[in-house]
């Protein structure tokens, strides 16, 4: 979910079309393949689209794929990674504090296709936000050294299941928002709701601007083609 956001983000801070399905889908898989080569390697980690790069698009407004690439070689063959490594903490935090501010004011800049003189649209924006805010917190306090959170059953696939998607306030907030947009008022508020605007993103054949910017380098687009 943090990785979609991210994309259709990005997007934006590139001055790009939204990702339509098919580009998200082909990312999302991609991502998989790393995360079984994460797996495979022992990282202990997993592959995911970085906010903060996301928030820094938009800070340095470099959106080319050949600088993410130069950037890449230099940290793996250079001593860059040492140079970030001694970055004190508190300017870290600083830069932190700008990059996911810029990252989330992005997304709330898609409600602008909305009509937000609805009182419809701000129920659902209060309450997703708020709510995205208060459950995790909520969930969070029940969070001991010993990982129990508040659902604490024998089950424990099933207690690191529910208390992973309850403490994450992106997660909480998505549940919210898409439950309550697709129960209230769902044909009467279809225009309200932005949805004459998206029509056109949803397939890579919708925009002739998808090409140019979602194409893949070194011909890949043979072996992918767009669906």
């Amino acid at each position: 979910m943090q990785s979609t956001g991210a994309y259709k983000a990005a997007s934006r801070l590139a001055i790009a079309t939204p990702p339509p399905a098919y580009v998200l889908s082909r990312g999302i898989g991609w991502q998989g393949v790393g995360i079984l080569l994460d797996g495979l390697f022992g990282t202990g980690t997993g592959s995911t689209v970085s906010v903060e790069n996301v928030g820094l698009l938009g800070l340095t407004r470099v959106g080319s794929r050949r600088v993410v690439q130069i950037s890449a070689g230099f940290m793996i063959l250079g001593k860059f990674g040492a140079v970030f490594a001694s970055i004190p903490f508190p300017i870290f935090a600083a830069l932190y504090c700008v990059l996911f501010g810029l990252v989330g004011s992005v997304g709330l800049s898609f409600l602008q296709f909305t009509n937000m003189n609805s009182m419809r649209n701000l129920m659902i924006t209060g309450l997703s936000l708020f709510l995205g805010i208060s459950i995790p917190a909520f969930f969070n306090e029940y969070l001991n050294p010993d990982r129990h959170g508040l659902v604490h059953t024998n089950a424990g696939w099933f207690n690191a299941f529910v208390n992973a998607i309850f403490q994450s306030p992106a997660t909480v907030g998505l549940i919210v928002a898409v439950f309550l947009d697709n129960t209230l008022e769902v044909e009467k508020s279809k225009k309200d709701r932005g949805m004459p605007w998206w029509v056109k993103f949803r397939t890579f054949r919708g925009d002739n601007r998808n090409e140019e910017f979602y194409t893949l380098p070194f011909n890949l687009n043979r072996f992918f083609p767009p669906t």
